[in-house]
């Protein structure tokens, strides 16, 4: 006996099994991962999709016993009286859904935040979004604000997500290059002038930048800004480093230029300033209008995350306004000038293995050229890129690295210019990085 669905359809035997019914194949089907996989460089030329080059290179880490820098997270936790204010709030119960916009205190926290550090005024009721993490606060807002016939700006090299983001929303990506110097990265004004359409709906903008270091000026901002009035472009910011900013370098928000509040939303997190990448908690703020828009995306992706995670993060946030000898006070400072000196340490053993490395003025990374490397002491092994040499620093040093390609789109000015360079992680121990460096030196040798 068969059941009928109606006209054409297929005699299902009546146990409910498929019968002689297939499904079309799956390759044919429209499918928008392919076209995140392809964005980010990860479509493989048999449509299947490749790893992340963050994943490879760990994978490889492990495999091998190298000392893995190339993914950033730190290897020591964040301040102890946080640590244990989230233990407190599992304990008090604090582990059922939080309010979909976050919880007061955290919200109340974030615009404080603002206010203490930029002068920045936000209404913590509708100005301030609680997200998991930046990175789906970045999601949630390009979905909500960008689609097909859109123009994405960001800089190149970019953060990976940035072109996968894009790419879900179905918008169009297009960059303003960053060149490398003696003093670091710039931001390349013609490129930036050239890239902005009458399409350009969103300038995505990256400071302190991932991956190069650079902590843009405020001519730099100025000159985004003014291109973003001129066509009335909404800008989306991440500043998850915005704390770790070393040397004379300093972060402006760009929403603090003129002409900029009204038309900025604005992302961070807890995890690069307090070393809780695994906690998972970020925040959007700026015009309740763009807060609305992003909320609303938001709440049909996480919903919620991080319960108890959430009032340890309002304390952290509050840390600096503790009475100087409080236990962890003085953390953003103490971390920021630990890391210049890693960054430094680092850099020197770079530099000793023939690398020429371009200063970064914040985040947890270093990018370094190695061409003279390659066309050097390494020029028996024929490396065409820096992708090859970070596939065999493994077993030449034992380190692990990214290559800066993987922030970049095939072909572009930015990946031709930086097609030998390297990105390396300080946000490790002193010990840890020592031993790295040594490593790399040997290179030289």
């Amino acid at each position: 006996m068969t059941t009928s669905t109606g006209t054409g359809s297929t005699a299902r035997p009546a146990d409910g099994t498929a019968g002689g019914s297939t499904p079309r194949d799956t390759a044919a089907r429209p499918q928008r991962w392919r076209d995140v996989a392809r964005a980010t460089g990860l479509l493989a030329a048999d449509g299947t999709a490749r790893p992340t080059i963050f994943a490879e290179m760990s994978a490889l880490a492990t495999a091998t016993g190298a000392v893995n820098l190339g993914q950033g997270f730190p290897d020591i936790d964040g301040p102890e009286s946080i640590r244990r204010a989230a233990q407190q709030a599992i304990a008090d119960g604090a582990n059922q859904y939080p309010p979909g916009p976050g919880i007061a205190p955290l919200r109340a926290a974030v615009a404080a935040h603002q206010q203490r550090h930029y002068g920045i005024e936000l209404d913590p009721q509708d100005q301030v979004l609680i997200t998991t993490g930046a990175t789906e606060g970045l999601a949630a807002a390009i979905l909500a604000l960008a689609g097909p016939g859109d123009e994405v700006l960001t800089l190149e090299p970019y953060y990976d997500s940035y072109a996968a983001v894009i790419a879900m929303a179905g918008a169009t990506h297009t960059t303003a290059a960053l060149r490398p110097g003696p003093d670091g990265f710039r931001l390349d004004l013609d490129s930036l002038r050239a890239a902005f359409t009458a399409r350009t709906h969103i300038v995505l903008l990256n400071t302190p930048h991932n991956p190069t270091g650079a902590v843009l000026t405020r001519a730099e901002l100025q000159a985004i800004a003014d291109l973003a009035v001129r066509h009335d472009a909404l800008v989306v910011t991440d500043e998850v480093y915005e704390h770790l900013v070393y040397d004379d370098a300093v972060h402006v928000p760009i929403a603090t230029l003129p002409g900029m509040a009204e038309r900025t939303l604005t992302l961070s997190s807890c995890g690069k300033t307090f070393s809780f990448t695994g906690w998972k908690i970020g925040w959007a703020c700026g015009p309740a209008p763009l807060v609305e828009a992003v909320r609303t995306v938001k709440q049909f992706l996480t919903y919620v995350s991080g319960a108890p995670f959430q009032p340890a993060v309002a304390a952290a946030l509050a840390l600096e306004t503790l009475p100087a000898g409080a236990p962890d006070a003085g953390w953003i400072g103490e971390l920021a000038a630990s890391l210049a000196a890693r960054r430094d340490l680092l850099s020197a053993g770079l530099t000793a293995a023939g690398f020429d490395v371009f200063r970064p003025q914040g985040t947890y990374f270093v990018v370094a050229d190695a061409t003279r490397l390659t066309q050097g002491p390494l020029v028996h092994l024929a490396l065409a890129d820096g992708a090859e040499l970070c596939r065999r620093l493994p077993e030449l040093a034992g380190v692990v690295g990214v290559p800066v390609s993987a922030f970049t789109r095939a072909g572009s000015p930015a990946d031709v210019s930086l097609r030998h360079a390297v990105r390396f992680t300080f946000v490790k121990s002193e010990p840890l990085l020592r031993e790295a460096a040594e490593r790399l030196a040997a290179l030289g040798g």
